[in-house]
């Protein structure tokens, strides 16, 4: 997700002013919250253990091995929209690009016995699945694509994840703010039931042909049954971890930080 300019900053803060209007509609009207609220300690705590109960209940109703819907090859969009950032400005991203990604490497580590690395050649030259599912944004709008790519789950297994390892962190390239932000680049995380999933991908191709830049290329995650924005696109690292408490706004993803809620199935 390229450097904001205005306009895209004012998107951004629209998207969040949509979800909390989603969620309310959803019946979750408290979860919206207002901003006076939204600084009283008991009232986050509030926040936090709906949101808990919501992906409990989630959970419930559709288990670990639930599969999202998969389509036939008609009702592939001409076109496939992209969501978030379309060309990241990053310095080390556009040397890569240039180079037609052959200098890329995916860095696979945090709580693993064998951490790893991958370049697009060696995650091509691995088991794949093909699917045709469909991209549901948080902005409202959907599309239907053919992804290929390595199942999450075969680099996991791989890299044997530590017994205190919960969460899968992907860490992009993509920088939200300026320079002077610091460390804003994009990363998003999801549990071990989504990563072992078979519908999750590391996806390197798009509808037939390698992955478009403004699609994520390299590459980027598909976790089907979530939200667009827990999608990470311009993947450069994976990391195990136990928890968030140190990452960042601790919430477990660039836009978690912001406000938005960090399990969003669907």
């Amino acid at each position: 997700m390229n450097k904001p300019t205005r306009l895209m900053r004012a998107g951004q803060r629209e998207r969040r002013r949509v979800l909390r209007g989603a969620v309310a509609a959803a019946g979750s009207a408290l979860l919206a919250g207002c901003d006076r609220l939204s600084q009283n300690e008991a009232f986050v705590d509030v926040l936090k253990s709906a949101e808990q109960l919501s992906r409990a209940a989630q959970k419930t109703l559709a288990p670990h091995a639930r599969m999202a819907q998969e389509f036939a090859p008609e009702a592939i969009a001409p076109e496939f929209r992209s969501n978030g950032t379309r060309n990241p400005r990053d310095a080390d991203y556009q040397a890569l690009r240039r180079d037609g990604f052959a200098g890329y490497r995916l860095a696979v580590g945090g709580l693993v016995e064998q951490p790893a690395e991958y370049s697009l050649e060696a995650l091509r030259a691995l088991p794949s699945r093909t699917q045709i599912t469909r991209h549901d944004c948080v902005e409202g709008w959907s599309c239907i694509g053919r992804w290929k790519g390595v199942p999450l789950a075969l680099v996991l297994e791989r890299a044997r994840p530590l017994a205190n390892a919960r969460y899968v962190v992907f860490r992009c390239f993509d920088s939200m703010e300026g320079p002077a932000a610091g460390d804003s680049r994009y990363y998003e995380s999801i549990d071990f039931d989504d990563a072992f999933h078979p519908q999750t991908l590391l996806a390197y191709e798009l509808n037939d042909r390698p992955l478009p830049i403004s699609n994520g290329a390299p590459l980027r995650c598909r976790v089907e049954r979530q939200l667009g924005y827990k999608h990470a696109k311009y993947v450069r690292a994976i990391e195990l971890v136990e928890s968030f408490a140190g990452i960042r706004g601790g919430k477990g993803g660039y836009w978690e930080d912001e406000g938005y809620e960090w399990y969003a199935g669907i």
